[in-house]
């Protein structure tokens, strides 16, 4: 039976909620590292608690730590992902916890790095503390799912931003498309940029709206890179994000198949950073892209391209998430899909989605889904 002083379930399920939320903190800042947050509970009370908020800085356990001193020990830690047992820029939290001589410490989720995964839960059983492994760990993991997808498939989370009308069009037949949803929309978009890695778009979409692919947010401390899908080299010099200004904030990467009119030069003098990558079609290689920028420590990919790219994307399985903004528009046939993909003759074809969430964002619709699997 439970004394007084002991945390039930219910204790455990509120205390890792505060963990999870202190962990929000970092949801624009910490990249290339995981959103962490950590409490520290003695006697019912919080002693300590702390948050990771960007690369280099103290890890979430050791903020909490600091400020709990002398009273964790016998204390309850909770941290939402496993306390790191490696040295990088900073040592390792495990080490902390245990000189700590906390009662239990109860996470969230294990490391996903196979190299280390388990082995802060290890060390701190062999050192007599209690771990308690699970608690929230569904919540845990969406808020790290590109980290997560990282370290396990070395590849980002992909995330398909798609604006379109009620009939599923998103730009009429000359490529205009500024502005199908509604500025409230458009804001919302900012928020799902700031939490990426990178941004990604298609040359078409360059072409047609020239973008800054920038996060227009108060008080926003980091800026995606901005990634441009070119197979033949079509950036042009002046486009807007290849403006100093802009190159200031984020650098912006090029990957293409072939240079037939000798820009890659000329584009690398301007800023850019490219990356040829070419397909046996000689269009670029997307999978070798995302590989390549998982290797750069890129953890979250949103896609904000037209129909080209998205269908390369979807083809290709390399989608996780589908953002879908739906205005009170029609735009008709003749305007452009959301997807280029083959002509589909059989119902059975059809792709199966998964609805995750949905909600009004001004006059707009969004929608948020995945591809479902059998299970789902």
């Amino acid at each position: 039976m439970l004394n007084s002083l002991s945390a039930s379930p219910i204790d455990d399920h509120h205390y890792m909620t505060l963990a999870l939320r202190l962990a929000e903190h970092g949801l624009y800042t910490t990249h290339p590292n995981p959103r962490v947050g950590c409490v520290i509970v003695k006697n019912h009370q919080v002693v300590g608690q702390g948050a990771h908020l960007r690369a280099g800085d103290l890890h979430a356990e050791a903020h909490a730590l600091r400020q709990a001193g002398s009273h964790a020990e016998g204390s309850d830690i909770y941290v939402s992902l496993e306390p790191c047992s490696h040295y990088g820029r900073t040592p390792p939290c495990v080490e902390a916890v245990i000189a700590a001589k906390p009662k239990r410490v109860i996470i969230a989720m294990q490391d996903p790095n196979p190299l280390v995964a388990g082995r802060g839960i290890a060390a701190l059983r062999e050192h007599g503390v209690e771990v308690v492994l699970g608690v929230m760990e569904k919540e845990a993991l969406a808020l790290n799912v590109g980290f997560v997808a990282r370290m396990k498939r070395g590849l980002p989370y992909v995330r398909c931003k798609v604006a379109a009308s009620l009939d599923g069009r998103t730009a009429l037949s000359n490529g205009k498309s500024q502005w199908i949803t509604s500025e409230a929309a458009r804001s919302d978009v900012q928020h799902w940029r700031a939490q990426s890695s990178a941004i990604l778009t298609g040359i078409g979409t360059l072409l047609a709206d020239d973008p800054s692919m920038i996060v227009r947010l108060d008080g926003v401390v980091r800026q995606p890179l901005r990634v441009i899908v070119d197979a033949k080299l079509k950036t042009p010099l002046q486009c807007k994000m290849l403006e100093p200004s802009m190159l200031e904030q984020s650098p912006v990467f090029i990957a293409y198949a072939q240079d037939e009119s000798q820009q890659a030069s000329l584009l690398e003098a301007a800023g850019a950073q490219l990356m040829q990558l070419p397909d046996a079609k000689q269009q670029v290689d997307l999978e070798a892209l995302l590989r390549l920028l998982a290797q750069r420590g890129v953890n979250d990919v949103l896609v904000e391209a037209g129909q080209a790219i998205n269908g390369a994307l979807l083809r290709a399985g390399l989608i996780d998430e589908f953002i879908f903004y739906y205005a009170p528009k029609l735009m008709g046939s003749d305007a452009k899909s959301m997807f280029l993909i083959d002509e589909l003759t059989d119902m059975q074809q059809a792709i199966d989605l998964q609805v995750l969430d949905v909600r009004s964002i001004g006059c707009d619709i969004r929608l948020r889904a995945r591809i479902a699997t059998d299970r789902d």
